[in-house]
């Protein structure tokens, strides 16, 4: 591995303003912030670069998510988060304005759904919107699954099969997404990393352009494929998921590869 002082060399040869940063293996492991990221997320107010913290949870809220990371000593404001629930808002409106939506989900899916001007029902609904929720029902998922066989669309936040508790893992979007299905023949349209209308809708959330943009994420199968596909510069940082011996099994590559966000000089 090539010593820290080295990558912050290669970084500094690199110049950009906007971010988009992944979370969870960037900026906190569970519960817990990673050491460099107060000081990252510190140079980048300094220096007013625009930046959106991005997130394939679809459970909460900015205004929420920001309260449970301020919580554990993270201080990031909801102007600067973007979920997987606001893209697929975003992506409900563009394809059918003012439409109809039945939602397995939470306040942070419900909420963006509804803000995008769409009204939640289970009465002939233009489509089927599969989250995360705390407690999937069965009767809330078999209603889904005869929804989507009677025509509605199939969409679900991120393809994600689970999620981690502090009791183990649980079934997530992904998993649901699969049961749907498997049930109706018809697979969803998935919007979260590693869809590049994640990447692009965060862009013009933003309002910035790809070409001065930076993504900045810790797995090479969805933060690192996005951004590439997306034709963002790519940083792949070492405290989460993907080591650098790992990178090698890809077919891509992230423009660079540096130990952490503290690396990076803004």
């Amino acid at each position: 591995m090539r010593k820290a002082s080295a990558a912050a060399n290669e970084w500094n040869d690199m110049s950009t303003k906007n971010y988009l940063i992944d979370m969870d293996g960037v900026l906190v492991r569970g519960r817990t912030v990673i050491p460099e990221a107060p000081g990252f997320l510190r140079q980048l107010r300094e220096k007013d670069a625009r930046f959106l913290v991005l997130t394939n949870n679809p459970l909460f809220t900015p205004g929420d998510l920001s309260h449970r990371l301020r919580l554990i000593g993270l201080d990031i404001t909801p102007d600067h988060i973007f979920s997987s629930a606001m893209a697929t808002a975003m992506f409900l409106q563009t394809q059918k304005p003012g439409g109809s939506a039945y939602v397995i989900g939470e306040s942070g899916l419900t909420s963006a759904i509804h803000q995008a001007g769409y009204v939640i029902t289970d009465q002939r609904p233009d489509y089927v919107v599969l989250g995360e929720t705390h407690s999937y029902s069965f009767e809330a998922v078999t209603r889904a699954i005869r929804l989507v066989a009677d025509g509605a669309r199939f969409v679900a936040t991120n393809p994600d099969p689970a999620g981690p508790t502090e009791d183990g893992i649980v079934p997530a979007c992904g998993a649901m997404a699969a049961l749907i299905e498997k049930a109706t023949g018809r697979a969803p349209f998935f919007i979260g990393k590693p869809n590049p209308f994640m990447m692009r809708s965060a862009l013009k959330y933003l309002g910035v352009h790809s070409e001065n943009t930076v993504m900045v994420g810790d797995r090479m199968d969805t933060d690192i494929i996005a951004g590439v596909e997306s034709g963002l510069e790519t940083i792949l940082v070492l405290t989460g998921v993907t080591s650098r011996e790992m990178v090698d099994a890809f077919p891509y590559r992230p423009t660079h590869i540096l130990p952490s966000v503290g690396v990076i000089s803004v």
